[in-house]
């Protein structure tokens, strides 16, 4: 008896990862390297990709896709003014600590028709969702969705295009096939970038699939970038010199006698 069970119990084992496996996404950007000159003002990116199914896999009628990109993490501060005598001013902050400057979520359909609430909040789907730390006092924490602060500071990085959640934004073209357009407004942050895909079936996620991208700068801008970077020295010589020539051809020329 407890031979038979034991087998049963190996059995099931043994199947579950199969079946986990039968399906899984396969995925490609239409570029993985974006290029910023002086004249860039965004790019658009396409992401193809399809779900691929095994021969023991049971086809599906409908699934969910959602694609988060993001940035490079930094270290950012939200304030909030009051008046105080008559005049505007800081009275409050509150810091965000390794957060992504840039945040997208794209999906199939409405957040909560995906997956239940406890599911989305476990795999950080939507950016209601997504663990935004916050240092309060000596502790690091993220907070519930419509805390002032964090509230407030997913309002301004939506309004810089920097933050973005869009519904519906992923088009199949066929039972297995996607894509999906990811926007890059102009003053996107220079980094590497991540994209996580997620493919979701009655209510659960059953695939996952991730790839990288790289924004950077190039030109006469990237040159006095680097300049500036390794060879802080001889860069200031320079901008003073330049400063000084500049200077004195601008007292030449107008002069007057």
């Amino acid at each position: 008896m407890r031979r038979a069970a034991l087998l049963t119990a190996l059995l099931a084992l043994a199947i579950a990862p199969a079946e986990t496996r039968a399906e899984r996404l396969v995925t490609s950007l239409s570029n993985h390297q974006v290029m910023v000159t002086s004249s860039f003002t965004g790019e658009e990116l396409v992401l193809f990709g399809t779900v691929e199914q095994d021969a023991a896999s049971k086809p599906r009628q409908n699934y969910d896709i959602v694609v988060t990109i993001t940035g490079p993490r930094q270290n950012l501060v939200t304030r909030r003014k009051d008046r105080v005598i008559g005049i505007w001013t800081n009275v409050d902050s509150r810091f965000f600590v390794n957060v992504p400057s840039y945040l997208g979520v794209l999906t199939t359909r409405p957040i909560p028709d995906i997956a239940n609430r406890e599911t989305l909040r476990r795999l950080g789907v939507g950016i209601d969702n997504f663990i935004l730390t916050q240092r309060i006092g000596t502790d690091l924490a993220d907070v519930v969705p419509d805390d002032p602060f964090r509230s407030n500071f997913v309002r301004l990085q939506r309004q810089k295009g920097l933050y973005l959640e869009e519904q519906r934004a992923i088009t199949f073209l066929s039972p297995t096939l996607f894509r999906v357009d990811i926007p890059l407004p102009a003053e996107v942050p220079f980094g590497a970038y991540q994209v996580d895909v997620k493919l979701f079936a009655d209510g659960a996620m059953i695939a996952r699939e991730n790839s990288a991208l790289e924004i950077f700068k190039v030109g006469f801008e990237q040159f006095v970038a680097n300049a500036a970077r390794e060879h802080g020295f001889l860069y200031g010589l320079a901008a003073a010199l330049m400063a000084l020539v500049t200077g004195w051809l601008a007292s030449v020329i107008f002069r007057r006698d």
